[in-house]
């Protein structure tokens, strides 16, 4: 249920300060050169996902939208940078190993596909003896399948799994058309395909057809950049460049950056037109990926969080709304900074569990 936060603006300062010495504490020294290291990418998709729960918290969770403002603000390019680090990743890998379609999709959403079933049926059951929730069997067999035609917050199983059908989606695309010595052109036909299918307004997506046009550019530009930046040493230098420029100019260029995506966080077009909002997001987006990759030192507690970054998305909504524990007995600023090292080690957990009897299923 909903909640009502006792002095949300005191506790968001106090969750910020919290947040900021956990971010200090666990700065360390670069250590994987790389140029778009897996450390990196799993620092943006900690990122991600932390945004992503705080907006869920401040606009949808606390009744009178204050607490974690403007912590939580920036949703939308929560989502688009995991469309964009998804469509990256895929074509790095795609380009350096290439898997046929069956390999590509037994490996691939099977990694999607099966902890989220965990997570569906766990819920699924929670609800029904518990809450005494029916959800119906046409839901249960489409949800089971994958397929979430709509995302009520407050009704729904677990809402944010829209975005589950949306990635699948892209999955399901992505070994028809890849090629490896032409990703740009398959980012484009992925593109096409995409603008085509959604913008032509189909009837299952009625209800969650605006999310999903404001997140299409993501996913092909992800790949576009993949490679971009594996093909042309240009990139590469150019960021290793910044990011050994000298201090008149490195700092105050990672402090326009900052101001850029502060800005156009709040200023992000949200309620005026879709297209605005889509390329704001976007515009966000990049510039944090200028940060990230211009940074000189490591965010440890952000690569943590990023390697549980998919078992949060999953638990994180259900948990809060329906069975919250924590925003009940305690402060908000406590319970935000409990729940958080909670969902992390939730993920912790699972991962265990699946890798666990992988193994042994293996053997």
């Amino acid at each position: 249920m909903t909640i009502s936060i006792v002095n949300p603006v005191v506790s968001t300062y106090i969750f910020s300060a919290i947040l900021a010495v956990v971010f200090l504490i666990s700065l360390r020294k670069t250590k994987d050169k790389t140029f778009f290291s897996n450390c990196l990418s799993q620092e943006l998709k900690g990122f991600a996902i932390l945004i992503i729960l705080f907006s869920h918290v401040c606009y949808f969770l606390d009744i009178n939208q204050h607490f974690l403002f403007p912590l939580g603000i920036m949703a939308g390019v929560g989502i688009n940078l995991f469309l964009f680090l998804s469509g990256y990743g895929l074509t790095v890998t795609s380009m350096a190993k290439p898997l046929s379609i069956g390999k590509f999709y037994l490996k691939r959403l099977s990694k999607l596909y099966i902890p989220f079933w965990l997570v569906l049926i766990f819920f699924a059951l929670l609800d029904f003896f518990i809450l005494k929730i029916n959800y119906g069997w046409p839901t249960l067999v489409s949800s089971f399948l994958g397929w979430f035609g709509h995302a009520n917050l407050y009704t729904d199983i677990n809402s944010p799994f829209w975005y589950f059908s949306y990635i699948v989606a892209y999955y399901l695309i992505y070994p028809l058309v890849f090629m490896k010595k032409a990703p740009w052109v398959s980012a484009l036909i992925i593109f096409g395909l995409s603008y085509f299918a959604i913008n032509s307004n189909p009837y299952v997506l009625r209800n969650v057809h605006g999310l999903w046009v404001s997140h299409l550019y993501a996913f092909p530009l992800g790949m576009i950049f993949a490679y971009l930046f594996t093909k042309f040493d240009i990139f590469k230098k150019f960021f290793d460049r910044l990011k050994k420029a000298p201090m008149w100019f490195y700092y105050p260029l990672v402090a326009g950056l900052i101001y850029f995506i502060c800005y156009f966080a709040y200023h992000s077009g949200v309620g005026e037109s879709l297209v605005l909002e889509e390329r704001i997001s976007l515009m966000v987006v990049g510039a944090i990926l200028i940060l990230f990759l211009i940074k000189k030192i490591d965010i440890k507690f952000l690569s943590i969080t990023g390697m549980f970054s998919y078992e949060i998305y999953l638990l994180h909504w259900p948990i809060m709304y329906r069975y919250d524990f924590l925003f009940k007995y305690f402060p908000a600023w406590l319970a935000m900074a409990l729940y958080v090292v909670v969902f992390i080690g939730l993920g912790w957990i699972m991962q265990k569990g699946i890798g666990l009897f992988g193994r042994k299923k293996v053997k």
